[in-house]
């Protein structure tokens, strides 16, 4: 059926009539006065397209202070008998003898391991750990989500007579009769979807017996865990000695990274954490030291939702992604022991790096199964296979779910039964499935349960197993089901990119984003915005793969570039994650990106999200350079009249031009080296017309120089700067070799093939170290030989840049 290629996302822009009045942007300045000198027009729009349009809402939404949260009691009689029951184990009027054992029964992703530190750092200063308070995680292979009868078995033992769930259990009807059996009562803290009955526990606290539209209604577990301790704290006889505001970076930790929707207290709470969670960097000695350490691995300093989202989160999760324990995580978050943190925390960070490695090869593996697929008769994506792992099938099929517009199932197949004499009949399919907006996989599911063992989850991601015999009849129903849903002929749709504003290079950096940062924390509901920018180019692209701690190479690329259009003289530094330079295009574009400010490198960078041929045609239309271009090669590098000399040679493109006044023409821009190919001299030709200004061509003969030798002086560099520890900018070893940015990158791919490591920071300083023996400087290798190439193929270019009519470099510039 051949490679179905991946849909081509339909761009919406929001609507005319989704533009504010005129007067909000100043009722914005009267609830934010702090933000009155910032560029609130995009914030403005922002705020009214997302349904934020109320001046008594906006100061709550905007500010933390001026919210005013919810009372833990709004869950009503169930916080009561909670906390009763608490009081009961607390303040016992029994004998000592007689104490009750309280176990925390938690989950092992962000939001069930940051639910289980709040209880257990909640309940510490009134249960003595260990002796009468305990937390279980269950194993993420062996037992799954939701109680385990092997683990009540485990806690009986122990002795345990009160167990509090946090982020499981509403539907764990069988294991809790076993608690039941065993002698616990129950408490039940949950998020998750409720049952037909209400379980027989002593309370069950659960934001979706709330009414939509409940400030408290969207919380996930850790939020109702906390808001548990909350109840408890304000019913004491005596206040507890721990504050509790000393729990809500945990809380904000499992917020953001359960992608709950951040409304009413979930949004609060998450502020309020936010502000406590960038505290751990900012001493010697912080109070959570595993969540420093943390931090400093994946260089964040936690003032925003992205450092939980993209770095802390990933991390938790990873632990039983790839070892299914994740008990330790509960460990790191509340040990004062900074060794100790330290190690764990290692561990979680080459757990992060296993697990990305393996979701890119479970990711391509399951793109060459989706050519097995008709995608215009294909509503709902459902893949299997033997080898995939369980940990990391969720992720895989949240990418897929994005990329094809489509709800995505990914399975793992219990092996087949090796001896033919054997029954498969017990074969069961496990794993993990992610919708789009709008469908919800619960209720869909629910509509075919006859057909499945178990399932569960939220209405955009959810876990399931299934008889394997089952599958084919099960995909069919859900498709089934899904195109009943949509109302449309079959493949109808497709993915959807969401623009929320329009905006120009000259308008990224700290104003802007100093604007769009009074919507933080972004999240479900509140996404972070997405950006246009029309008739864009882009120049100076190389990428890189990502390395772990210890080094190692993971199989995730980044390109780093810069992104310009009319409006600026300089480019606005960008990034692309996974995906290669070549990606990019070659003429003008249209691009959709996220604003990003990395504190901890202090650097405003727009991250792209997609691309495409510039739509506009006003200016790529022309096919003509309309300025003159002055034919200066034969002369002499000249002088500027402020005395400037013209240097033989410059760095990457964008930095390759200098202004010069000279008695033919005023104002021109002066080419010096020869262009290593056409979108190098594109890059020329565009600040030119940004300039409105003539291109003077003055670059001498290329310099004619073995690959050889050059490949010999690069690693002749190399091993000074790994000798004596320094450092040099990327455009100065690009002078010095006289090499394009592509093509450095390819001698740096062979210099790690000799054993050089080869680092490049933020500032684009270059480190080298080198360990290597001296025999194995061999150059044969294809590595090696590929730059040999490059450096051919290139010098083969300036010749022929030297060379060409300037009638040929205006047609097509």
């Amino acid at each position: 059926m051949g490679t179905m290629p991946k849909p081509t996302p339909q761009w919406q822009l929001p609507s005319d009539s989704s533009q504010p009045p005129a007067d909000w942007i100043n009722i914005i300045r009267q609830a934010c006065p702090a933000a009155a000198s910032l560029p609130l027009h995009y914030a403005a729009q922002l705020l009214w397209q997302r349904q934020v349009q109320q001046p008594a809402q906006l100061k709550g939404f905007l500010r933390p202070d001026a919210y005013c949260p919810t009372s833990p009691f709004a869950f009503g009689e169930e916080m009561t008998w909670a906390v009763e029951r608490l009081k009961q184990t607390v303040h016992p009027t029994t004998p000592p003898a007689s104490l009750e054992k309280v176990a925390i029964w938690g989950d092992f992703d962000a939001d069930g391991v940051t639910a289980t530190a709040v209880l257990w750092e909640g309940l510490k200063p009134l249960l003595p750990p260990d002796s009468r308070l305990r937390y279980y995680i269950p194993n993420r292979f062996t037992e799954s989500h939701g109680l385990s009868t092997a683990g009540l078995e485990q806690l009986a033992e122990w002795g345990c007579q009160l167990l509090i769930t946090c982020d499981t259990g509403s539907t764990s009807l069988v294991e809790i009769d076993y608690a039941h059996q065993l002698g616990m009562e129950v408490i039940i803290t949950d998020h998750h979807t409720l049952p037909a009955q209400r379980p027989p526990v002593v309370a069950l606290i659960n934001p979706r017996t709330l009414p939509l539209g409940h400030p408290l209604q969207t919380l996930s577990g850790v939020a109702v865990a906390y808001k548990l301790i909350e109840a408890l704290y304000e019913s004491l006889p005596v206040p507890s000695t721990a504050p509790l505001e000393d729990l809500l970076d945990l809380v904000a930790i499992g917020l953001v990274a359960d992608l709950v929707e951040l409304t009413g207290d979930c949004r609060y709470l998450a502020q309020r954490g936010l502000e406590q969670l960038q505290s751990h960097l900012q001493t010697s000695s912080p109070r959570r030291p595993g969540v420093a350490e943390l931090l400093a691995l994946c260089k964040r300093t936690g003032d925003r939702p992205t450092d939980i989202s993209f770095g802390i989160g990933p991390r938790i999760n990873a632990i039983s992604r790839i070892h299914g324990d994740a008990r330790f995580c509960v460990e790191l978050l509340t040990s004062q022991d900074p060794e100790h943190c330290r190690t764990l925390a290692l561990e979680a960070e080459l757990a992060n790096t296993r697990r990305k490695a393996l979701q890119r090869d479970l990711l391509n593996q399951a793109r060459g199964k989706l050519a097995q697929l008709d995608l215009a008769t294909t509503e709902v994506i459902v893949l299997a296979d033997e080898q995939w792992p369980t940990g990391i099938l969720g992720l895989v099929a949240g990418q897929i779910a994005q990329e094809y517009g489509r709800p995505t199932l990914l399975l793992s197949l219990d092996p087949l039964a090796s001896e033919p004499s054997s029954s498969n009949s017990n074969r069961m399919a496990r794993g993990s499935a992610r919708s789009i907006p709008g469908l919800d996989l619960y209720d869909l599911f629910k509509t075919q349960a006859h057909l499945l063992k178990n399932y569960g989850g939220h209405p955009l991601a959810a876990g399931l197993s299934l008889p394997a015999e089952n599958l084919a009849l099960f995909t069919a129903a859900l498709n089934r089901e899904v195109r009943e849903f949509k109302g449309e002929q079959p493949g109808a749709g497709g993915p959807v990119l969401a623009i929320d504003l329009t905006v120009t290079v000259a308008d990224l950096g700290q104003e802007l984003f100093r604007a769009l940062k009074l919507l933080e924390p972004y999240g479900m509901g509140n996404p972070v915005p997405r950006l246009l920018i029309s008739d864009c180019w882009v120049t100076g692209a190389w990428h890189r793969r990502i390395k772990d701690q210890r080094g190692g190479q993971v199989a995730f690329i980044r390109t780093e570039f810069k992104l310009w259009d009319d409006t600026v003289q300089v480019g606005f530094p960008a990034e692309w994650w996974d995906h290669y330079a070549e990606d990019l295009p070659q003429g003008r574009c249209d691009v959709v990106v996220e604003l990003d400010f990395n504190t901890f490198q202090k650097q405003y960078r727009a991250r792209l999200v997609a691309v495409r041929a510039a739509q506009s045609q006003s200016r790529a239309a022309l096919t003509q350079f309309q300025e003159p271009v002055l034919d200066w090669r034969q002369e002499p590098a000249g002088e500027a009249v402020d005395g400037t000399s013209f240097p033989q040679s410059l760095g990457q493109p964008s930095e390759a031009m200098l202004a010069a006044r000279t008695s033919d023409m005023a104002n021109a821009l002066v080419v010096t080296r020869c262009p290593a190919g056409w979108a190098e001299w594109a890059t020329w030709v565009k600040q030119a017309e940004t300039a409105q200004q003539p291109l003077a061509i003055a670059y001498p003969p290329p310099t004619e120089r073995a690959p050889e030798a050059v490949w010999k002086e690069l690693v002749g560099l190399a091993k000074y700067l790994s000798r004596t520890g320094a450092t040099v900018a990327l455009d100065r070893l690009q002078e010095r070799l006289q090499l394009s940015a592509p093509a450095l990158m390819l001698g740096f791919k062979s210099l790690e093939y000799l054993g050089f490591q080869v680092q490049i920071d933020s500032a684009d300083q270059v480190q080298i170290q080198w360990e290597a023996a001296e025999s194995s400087l061999s150059p044969d290798g294809p590595e090696v030989r590929a730059f040999l190439e490059a450096l051919q193929e290139e010098q083969f270019r300036r010749r022929y840049f030297y060379q060409v009519p300037v009638s040929t470099l205006t047609t097509r510039g």
